[in-house]
């Protein structure tokens, strides 16, 4: 049997099309939410991270993270295993991830509904919005899908023909008529569950599998899989290529199935960027804030040196914006800076995020502002000009702390 495959604009009648063509199949349901879940279950990630990767804003602590790329990684192994397991059973899936299943895999029909967007703010105002709420809803989905699809396939267009083999006018078309054509459509010759189709979900499975021991590994490397062979693709710019590649092949080597690795070279690797591996035993989200430029810049560099990489702040009000919106995991943050100074910025984080461990590095601190640092929750308190091993000691027991809090949180 086939597999239905719903992609759909906000405000474009989801719902009803797809409790009404679950009624006509008889096929199993599966949302994006309960893939989220899955995902989240498979990675021990929040499923709130997990959503984030449908969202097109990016933390800026991703370039050092490639959390949202982790997240990618965990949505296709969530799907290749609810493909696999759902073997000749009709199925229909729906939302973001629908797109991380392979075009090979031939018995999958691709739908989306779509909608014009004088007639989706109709709809949703006919849901109680106001006409400005829902452009605004509808502009912000929009947005996140545009930038999904530019992600998994560099589309800018998310309702491009290209990516469906129906796009169903649902301003056009009336709720029956569009089942009806969905259910026509998936009964075609063309979107059988044959032996080829049958492989192809098996290398889809094995390549999600090998993507996600390199995920785990802190790797963020493009996997594709035939027949037992893999083929790894490096798509930044590395300065030890050579050694790169036998790490991730000895990685892919070990997952059960896999026969041969091959490893290539990406069409972005020669951009002006550095490839750099995850490395989980140091803090991920570091945030420097210190309104003497050229001191963070300095320090920053020298982090660097010890793989520690870091967003910057220069005053308290952006520290805090960040925070709101990114939330870092430790902060190196200094006393004595115009507007919000570094003792009400550590109030105010630890009273809205109590789990970001705060290390104080002042020039100018007091005993005084050392004791009320400490009681209001810093991880340590040092002192400018800092030994740099120091630092990168103090760096390393804060994201143990911040280890040992998850593990006791799960």
């Amino acid at each position: 049997m086939s597999v239905i495959t719903i992609f759909s604009g906000s405000f474009c009648h989801e719902d009803a099309i797809v409790n009404d063509l679950v009624k006509a199949t008889g096929y199993n349901l599966t949302g994006q939410q309960e893939i989220v879940k899955k995902a989240a279950l498979l990675s021990k990630m929040p499923e709130t991270k997990i959503l984030e990767a449908f969202m097109a804003k990016t933390s800026i602590f991703n370039k050092f993270t490639h959390e949202k790329e982790r997240s990618i990684a965990y949505l296709r192994l969530a799907v290749a295993e609810l493909l696999e397991n759902s073997g000749d059973k009709g199925m229909i899936f729906t939302g973001f991830p629908v797109h991380l299943i392979p075009v090979d895999i031939n018995h999958v029909l691709r739908t989306c509904l779509i909608a014009d967007l004088k007639n989706r703010v109709k709809t949703a105002e006919s849901d109680g919005q106001s006409e400005k709420s829902a452009m605004k809803n509808i502009k912000d989905y929009d947005k996140n899908c545009s930038a999904w699809v530019q992600n998994i396939f560099s589309l800018e267009d998310p309702w491009s023909i290209s990516l469906y083999d129906i796009v169903i006018p649902v301003d056009k078309t009336k709720i029956k008529d569009a089942v009806a054509l969905i259910v026509e459509k998936s009964k075609s010759g063309a979107i059988e569950y044959t032996e080829r189709s049958k492989s192809a979900v098996r290398d889809f499975h094995l390549a999600a599998l090998v993507e996600r021991a390199l995920a785990d590994e802190g790797h963020n490397i493009g996997v594709n899989a035939k027949n037992g062979v893999v083929k790894l693709t490096i798509n930044n710019n590395v300065l030890m290529l050579k050694k790169l590649e036998e790490d991730i092949k000895a990685i892919a080597e070990k997952v059960s199935g896999v026969t041969s690795v091959e490893t290539a070279i990406g069409k972005d690797f020669y951009q002006a960027d550095i490839y750099r591996k995850y490395d989980f035993e140091i803090p991920s989200k570091l945030l420097l804030v210190d309104d003497e430029r050229e001191f963070v810049q300095t320090l920053s560099e020298r982090l660097m040196l010890r793989d520690m990489t870091s967003a910057v702040a220069y005053d308290g009000e952006s520290a805090l914006s960040i925070v709101d919106e990114d939330e870092p995991e430790v902060m190196i943050l200094d006393l004595k800076m115009p507007g919000i100074d570094g003792i009400e910025v550590l109030r105010k984080v630890k009273a809205s995020k109590p789990a970001i461990e705060v290390i104080i590095l002042t020039g100018h601190g007091s005993e005084a502002d050392r004791k009320i640092c400490m009681e209001l929750g810093a991880f340590a308190y040092l002192h400018k000009p800092v030994d740099i091993d120091l630092l990168s000691e103090t760096l390393k027991k804060a994201n143990e702390k911040i280890k040992e809090n998850l593990n006791l949180s799960k």
